[in-house]
């Protein structure tokens, strides 16, 4: 009998990824401290939820939960195609973005070949890439000095970085968890530079939020680019974090590429009905974006006034530096004792940081009132 460990028989590859850290869930804290009013500002999550359309067409769906649902997604896919002039054929959903994000590292890398991406870049990258032997190249991101964009992804850098073996290069626009972007000519600009060698893959997830910073519409440049892919998701904006539902557009050979892997029912019934509700309800969208751009700026100010350093962002949190390692974990778990929920940073090499999503008013002076009096606490 052999006395190796199972894990052992797992490629070298994966067995090497540290596990995603997701934000924590208010369930756990109240387990953990016994506390009933929580507020979570953790995951980017929308505090105004799903729409009523949203939820009255999952409700209505769950009469239908002992079959499957439509594995092509059909409904959903003429409803997006309607919405962002594109075709069906460009289509591939996925259960959540993070899903197609895997699809694309599946279907493009093998040992031997690269991707790119920035420094301070969404966490799925590293780890979808890892898992496929691909070489990783995070190219450093703009000094913290910089003037316009600290931390931001640096696109000279990023295409001195792309070689003959490049197939992926992964830009999020804006960017999580940093909040920082690209404006729009920029990167048409740099999608117009990479060889036809490589995809481009602009991960939209904050679009919504971010229109208004300038970031474009990659989905207007999907016929002049055939190797651009854009990713968009359900979890923000729409509020369907929990529904898991995102989607990749590209060129018609991509996706069928990528739907060529993609499990069958990836995306649930229920799902698949609470986004086309969502679709059709642009006044949730315009309430969910106009409390963003209300409160992110209050938010950044407030946070300022109070000698942190936060950085520019178009997503619908915010970014800010606490001083150092030790001070960032002392009130993030100041806060958690109060009932508040932030995200450390430490595993995306930002230990000085903690990423506070947008909340309701009340929730974000919450949050503020729980900065002052940890402040005050501070030892002098």
């Amino acid at each position: 009998m052999s006395s190796q460990h199972p894990a052992g028989l797992a490629s070298e590859s994966v067995r090497r990824i540290a596990p995603y850290t997701p934000g924590k869930p208010v369930s756990e804290l109240a387990r953990e401290l016994g506390l009933t009013d929580i507020v979570k500002l953790a995951s980017n999550e929308n505090p105004l939820g799903a729409s009523p359309a949203s939820l009255a067409a999952m409700q209505a769906a769950l009469a239908e939960s002992g079959l499957y649902p439509d594995g092509s997604g059909h409904a959903l896919k003429q409803a997006l195609a309607a919405r962002h002039g594109l075709a069906p054929a460009q289509l591939t959903l996925g259960n959540g973005s993070n899903d197609v994000l895997v699809l694309l590292a599946e279907s493009f890398l093998t040992p031997g070949t690269e991707a790119v991406y920035s420094q301070y870049c969404f966490a799925v990258y590293p780890l979808a890439v890892q898992a496929t032997g691909a070489r990783a190249v995070a190219v450093p991101a703009l000094p913290v000095t910089h003037a316009k964009m600290p931390l931001g992804h640096d696109l000279e850098a990023m295409f001195a970085a792309i070689t003959p073996a490049t197939r992926l290069v992964f830009i999020a626009n804006p960017n999580n968890p940093t909040g920082t972007w690209v404006e729009a000519a920029a990167i048409e600009g740099f999608i117009a530079r990479v060889p036809a060698t490589a995809l481009v893959v602009l991960d939209e997830a904050y679009f919504e939020y971010a229109v208004e910073a300038g970031c474009g519409d990659g989905l207007a440049w999907l016929a002049r680019y055939p190797n651009l892919v854009v990713v968009r998701t359900f979890s923000k904006a729409y509020g369907l974090a929990a529904l898991r539902v995102g989607f990749a557009a590209s060129h018609p050979e991509v996706a069928d590429v990528l739907n060529r892997i993609r499990q069958p029912f990836n995306v649930n019934s229920i799902a698949l009905e609470g986004a086309r509700a969502a679709l059709a309800d642009p006044r949730h969208i315009a309430r969910s974006v106009a409390l963003v751009a209300q409160e992110r700026p209050r938010l950044a100010r407030e946070l300022a006034a109070r000698g942190l350093a936060v950085l520019p962002s178009a997503g619908n949190f915010l970014l800010a530096n606490i001083g150092s390692a030790a001070r960032a974990a002392a009130l993030n778990d100041y806060l958690l004792r109060r009932g508040l929920i932030v995200r450390p940073v430490g595993n995306y090499g930002l230990a000085d940081y903690l990423r506070i999503t947008v909340g309701l008013v009340g929730e974000n002076s919450r949050l503020l009132e729980g900065v002052d009096a940890w402040l005050g606490s501070e030892p002098r």
